[in-house]
């Protein structure tokens, strides 16, 4: 049970299934999806006080602040790769130590910092998204952690999960501490 419950913390809206087919209403769902993450983030956690934000989700988690500060980080990243995927021809990408990163003095900052940059890079990224063929949306990138390439739609899917996944660890923690 403890494992379960575990599980259900850690990915409170479950993992990401590729789907079988990419239909240009799901990339638009998805799409609209990144749009929304930072005013819903804000909404979420922008109200919430310093021991709030200094609250692990789980056991063993990351603090929220962590967590706010990691989804700028992790959509930084997802920005470039996509711009790097347009340009080149499948190129193999930079992983990172996400939880060294959450780590570094930078993550003790105020999550209004992050909200910031999640509100100008999403207007960006949602931007080139929206303009993106067929043909562009095909185009890859090469993990060499995950050792496989990576479609830009399959990419868009990823990252609209992302989002919600951790907008999802922000309101069960809120849910579970009577904090709404």
């Amino acid at each position: 049970m403890q494992n379960t419950n575990l599980y259900q913390l850690r990915f409170p809206i479950g993992e990401f299934l590729e789907p079988q087919e990419y239909p240009v209403s799901l990339i638009n769902t998805w799409i609209k999806e990144i749009d929304e993450l930072p005013v819903q983030l804000q909404t979420e956690a922008g109200h919430l006080n310093e021991l709030q934000l200094n609250t692990p989700y789980r056991p063993e988690g990351w603090t929220l602040r962590q967590v706010i500060h990691h989804i700028a980080d992790s959509h930084l990243n997802s920005f470039i790769r996509f711009k790097l995927a347009l340009t080149e021809e499948n190129p193999t990408i930079k992983p990172y130590f996400e939880e060294r990163w959450a780590n570094l003095p930078d993550y003790s900052m105020p999550v209004q910092v992050s909200f910031q940059l999640l509100v100008h890079l999403h207007a960006r990224w949602v931007h080139l998204l929206f303009s993106l063929t067929q043909q562009d949306l095909n185009k890859t990138y090469y993990h060499p952690e995950n050792k496989r390439e990576f479609t830009l739609q399959y990419a868009i899917g990823l990252y609209a999960w992302h989002g919600k996944h951790h907008l999802a660890h922000i309101q069960s923690l809120k849910k579970r501490q009577g904090w709404d």
